[in-house]
């Protein structure tokens, strides 16, 4: 029996089929480009060519399979809401109609609160349909990722600052991918644990944008401050970047609701919820020598 992942080419799905070839476990890959996971062949890994939205793909993948892990891909349509939410839902059928007993889901804080989220909102009937599919389903709600800082790296080289629209008392939580790989792992290969769960995955503590800009300074080696723009500001940085309008309007939608408090986590911070990277090991392995290629370029 195998555990399927969905999305083993990204900051989680990748490290996770990693871990779970190296303890031993069988595992099917979904991707519609195969050359892009023959290093995961090579290990053990067995391949199911398609898009994770057909559902002779999904069809292909899950006969056998004693659970599966789910990530909805990051926003990459205008209609994504529509198409994840839709997508979920037809792997959840697959997955009741598989007999597949066991789903390790990829959710967010922010997702109990639903519709006028952005991306975050098809993730909440996503779990429900996993729900409704699968005796025993747990959903990881991440924090925001510390990757997401990777997308300040100009503005660190060229102006030395961070910009949100956060407030600057605003705590929240912020977690390494890495960590959110090693928390499904744990789930995927832990028999144990029934029923339906949510269980948050925060990172070692909250922190405030001026936090960040803090130990960045410290890791960088270079002053960093934080600056509080508005919505507008953010709509315009990202189209200004390149960003398509529909793409810019999800993210700002999401940005309002971290405004509202909606954007939060509805798990309380536990020892099962706090994971180990801090932000200061995360900035001098991960951000640091992407800031430096920066420079150099």
């Amino acid at each position: 029996m195998s555990i399927v992942i969905n999305t083993p080419n990204g900051n989680i799905g990748r490290p996770l089929v990693e871990k779970l070839l190296k303890a031993g476990r069988k595992v099917t890959v979904i991707s519609r480009t195969p050359e892009k996971v023959a290093d995961l062949v090579k290990l053990g890994a067995k391949v199911v060519q398609g898009s994770i939205d057909e559902q002779a793909t999904l069809d292909a993948a899950l006969p056998g399979a004693e659970a599966l892990f789910w990530l909805a891909p990051p926003a990459a349509r205008p209609d994504f809401v529509q198409w994840a939410t839709a997508t979920g839902r037809m792997a959840a059928e697959r997955v009741k109609a598989h007999g597949v007993k066991r789903v390790v889901l990829i959710s967010s804080i922010g997702a109990q609160t639903g519709p006028g989220t952005g991306p975050v909102a098809a993730l909440k009937p996503i779990e429900e349909a996993f729900q409704a599919a699968a005796p025993n389903v747990v959903s990881l709600r991440a924090g925001f990722f510390m990757e997401n800082l990777l997308r300040d790296v100009q503005g660190l080289t060229k102006t030395g600052a961070l910009f949100s629209v956060n407030g600057e008392t605003q705590a929240f939580p912020m977690v390494a991918t890495a960590d959110i790989a090693a928390k499904a792992f744990e789930y995927l290969t832990d028999t144990s644990w029934t029923g339906h769960r949510y269980v948050g995955v925060h990172g070692p503590k909250d922190v405030t944008y001026p936090e960040i800009a803090s130990v960045l300074t410290q890791v960088l080696g270079q002053p960093v401050k934080y600056v509080r723009v508005g919505l507008e500001d953010v709509r315009n940085g990202m189209t200004g970047a390149g960003m398509p309008s529909w793409m810019a309007d999800v993210y700002v939608e999401m940005y309002g609701a971290v405004l509202d408090g909606r954007m939060v986590a509805a798990e309380p911070r536990s020892k099962e919820t706090t994971t180990p990277t801090t932000l200061a090991e995360f900035a001098s392995t991960v951000l640091k020598p992407a800031v430096e290629r920066a420079r150099a370029s």
